[in-house]
């Protein structure tokens, strides 16, 4: 029962929230220990708060999910974890997350007490709206980052950052779209209500425009916010986020994957290459060569 709890939480997906380590990072504050324990603190509240999201997400589609051809060995849907057990959970976790996250700072507790709000009502309504549902799946990320800001008392995190993320979280979030389109076919609709609206064309359209802000908005920040080094080496990351973004693409339209971001990040090894090198060339240019 406790694996099956653990299980419907999504340890996978909470690499998501790592996202809450962006301030700390481009706030120039990695090696300040204050800084670096309130953030791991943080971290283990959102993956508590978000593993909340997914028990009241899977009660929430636990009929639907049994017609879906991999959902349906989730733990609720196939039966391995009672609903009642799943309740209690969903009541008891924010119980305790929710006043730890406005004891280590207020703003991080109203942070997750505003993303708890908002993921429920995704998942009782507004992921029934097209094009509303990516955003408010994009909105969750934008607050992921936004959670870190208070914990490191950021001074330099740039709004240019909040936009990358917004618009990276939109591409995935429209990936995973054209994926369960394109997997579920004519029993889309069945799955989930918002994808009776959707096309492929039109989520093809979408791609493309979200895919081209996205480059557009990181190259703007690496070369206009005021906190990076004088001399521009910011744009030497560039690379590696075309390469990822490039990446993704491929393995959305060829390898017709995009299902599960979290699976494509664990289990692709260029794309892991790629990320960590765009995250070693960060490291470099914001902490060594400034």
């Amino acid at each position: 029962m406790l694996i099956g709890l653990i299980r419907t939480m999504r340890p996978k997906q909470w690499f998501k929230n790592v996202f809450i380590f962006a301030p700390l990072v481009f706030d120039e504050k990695l090696f300040e220990m204050r800084y670096l324990g309130r953030t791991v603190a943080g971290f283990i509240l959102l993956c508590l708060t978000s593993g909340t999201v997914y028990i009241i997400n899977d009660l929430a589609d636990i009929d639907r999910d049994r017609n879906h051809p991999k959902k349906r060995h989730r733990p609720l849907a196939s039966g391995e974890l009672g609903i009642g057990v799943a309740r209690m959970a969903a009541v008891v976790i924010p119980l305790v997350a929710l006043p730890l996250g406005f004891l280590l700072d207020a703003g991080l507790g109203a942070i997750l007490a505003g993303y708890l709000v908002v993921q429920i009502a995704y998942s009782f309504w507004l992921k029934n709206l097209v094009i509303i549902d990516v955003m408010i799946v994009a909105s969750g990320f934008l607050l992921r980052v936004a959670a870190g800001v208070p914990l490191v008392e950021a001074e330099r995190f740039s709004p240019w950052l909040y936009v990358c993320m917004t618009l990276l979280a939109l591409l995935i979030g429209f990936g995973k779209r054209r994926h369960e389109l394109v997997l579920l076919k004519d029993e889309a609709g069945g799955h989930r209500a918002a994808l009776q609206q959707y096309n492929l064309s039109l989520l093809d359209h979408i791609i493309s425009i979200v895919t081209a802000s996205t480059l557009l908005a990181y190259a703007l920040y690496t070369f206009s916010a005021p906190n990076l080094p004088r001399n521009h080496t910011m744009m030497l990351t560039i690379p590696f986020v075309l390469y990822g973004i490039f990446r993704y693409l491929y393995l959305m339209h060829v390898r017709e994957l995009g299902g599960a971001p979290e699976e494509i990040v664990l289990s692709d090894r260029a794309l892991q290459v790629a990320i960590l090198f765009w995250g070693l060339s960060v490291v470099v240019v914001m902490y060594i060569l400034r």
